[in-house]
This record gives C-alpha cells, structure tokens and sequence, in this order.
C-alpha cells in the first residue's frame, strides 16, 4: 500500500497512467480507481490521511492487478492518477455522483459545494482537467486498436469490500454487465467451473449510465466487461499477481476459443442507473 506522504502527488502529472502503451494483443486494460492520490492544492479535501487508505479513496490491489494484465496480455492499459473522492471516473458527467459530498460515512468537505449548481468553476475545472483527460486516453487507445487487424476486448478492473454494512460478501469476483454478453458468459462459465464464487451482475450492477463501460465498451459496440475482485483476495502482491494470473489465463483463452469479434451494438439497459461500483 501507498505510504499517506505519496498521497501528495504533483499537480502537474498526468490525470492518467499509460502502461504497456504499445502492447500488441487484442486488449484494453482500464482502471477508473487506480489511486488514492489528490493533487496536493487540494489538501486532501479536507478529509484525515486515513481515508485515503480506505476503499472510498481508490479500489484496493486494482491497479496492480491491472498493470499484471497488460503484461501478461501484452496489451495497453490506462490507469487513473487521481482519487475518485476528486471525481469518479467510472460515471456520467450527469451522474450526481461523479464527486462526491459524502462517501461511507466520510464528508468529504472541499466538494460540499462542488455541483453545476453551485460551484460550477470548480466542478468544471475537475472534469477538464482529470475526468476527459483520462476518457481521452483510453478513447485514443481504442481508436488505435481499431487501427489494428483484431477487434478490441475492454477489460475494466475495480476491487470491491469483503463486508457491506455488516453484510459479508462471500463472492470472490464479480462480473459486471449491460446486454452485451459476449465475454460475459463464457467468463462465468470457466470461473464457476475452476471452482471460483462468481457474481453475475453482483456485487454491483455493470449498466451505470454513462459510465466507463458504457462510454467506451457499450457506445462503440465492443465487447467488454467489468471485473471486479473482493480486495483481500488483492491486497498483498502475491494476490494481486495470483490473480491477474487466473484472469489473463481465462480470458486469452475466451480470446482463442470465442473470438474474434465484430462490432455489435447491443443497446443498454432501459433505464439510467447510478450505482457505487
């Protein structure tokens, strides 16, 4: 885990990691909450060190794990260089959840006022600066994979709570899905079939209106999926890598057996969603 001191990083750093830009497979790799960090005029938002380590700041062991997989995929990966407690990459910018006023019990007091509504200079300052920085990237990274002789796959790594409100969550992983579910099936089918607990659409729900998925999986007719892993399965180094490992195995070989693919579009869900994935 990041030292409190690394929370501070530079202003001036990109909104967004590249890893492995040039990776030639048939794969994007993204991490919406990737980092604990907030640049440091922000003070940590007001809020005690500690909830910087909790998972409202960043989902614990994804970045790792993403950074695994675009090694072992040998495929790009753009992971997130701020907290999501600055603003949530992983929602519309209509969500009136994209930043975040209250987060599991923590007020988070340098966005109490941070809405359209209210301090609008603010709020669209944070989506110039963090949030289309980093949908441009991984927009640019798709567009030149579309370039390339296959279609492709946008994998979407998050890691979610061992326990909710005292509710234990006995899932290992959870898949999360809109209508496409070209990925979708065969991935549940080989994980509950290694003997895995496997959510589908658990332990959130995968068609968040606006979302990543939907920008860049939905909205282009790619397939894709949201994986999520349950954090202590993640949080040391020998998990993370254990499992990027299952899943690089598990989908290079959903590549070979159900690929290649075409572009479809499936359409979303009726309904807008907002969700806390």
């Amino acid at each position: 885990m990041d030292t409190i001191d690394s929370y501070h990083k530079s202003a001036n750093a990109a909104a967004y990691e590249l890893v492995n830009p040039g990776g030639g497979g048939a794969a994007v790799v993204v991490c919406d909450h990737a980092s604990p960090h907030v640049p440091p005029e922000y003070e940590q938002l007001g809020m005690a060190p500690s909830s910087f380590e909790r998972h409202i700041a960043y989902d614990i062991g994804a970045a790792e794990v993403s950074r695994h997989l675009a090694e072992m995929l040998d495929c790009p990966a753009v992971l997130a260089s701020y907290s999501r407690l600055l603003i949530d990459l992983n929602r519309g910018r209509h969500d009136p959840t994209l930043v975040m006023k209250l987060s599991d019990g923590d007020i988070i007091p340098r966005n109490r006022l941070v809405d359209p509504y209210q301090d609008r200079d603010e709020f669209e300052h944070r989506i110039r600066h963090f949030y289309e920085p980093y949908h441009q990237a991984v927009s640019d990274i798709v567009e030149r994979k579309l370039a390339g002789p296959l279609l492709p796959a946008v994998y979407s790594i998050h890691s979610f709570t061992p326990a909710w409100k005292g509710q234990k969550r006995d899932w290992e992983i959870g898949v999360l899905w809109d209508k496409d579910d070209r990925l979708v099936t065969p991935l549940i089918e080989r994980l509950e079939g290694a003997g895995y607990c496997v959510g589908n659409n658990q332990p959130y729900v995968g068609y968040i209106h606006g979302d990543c998925m939907s920008q860049h999986g939905t909205a282009r007719g790619l397939p894709h999926v949201l994986i999520e892993v349950r954090q202590d399965l993640i949080a040391a180094p020998d998990g993370q890598k254990r499992w990027a490992t299952i899943l690089a195995d598990v989908l290079r070989d959903i590549a070979h057996s159900v690929g290649p693919y075409e572009i479809e579009h499936f359409g979303s869900r009726n309904e807008p969603v907002f969700g806390s994935v």
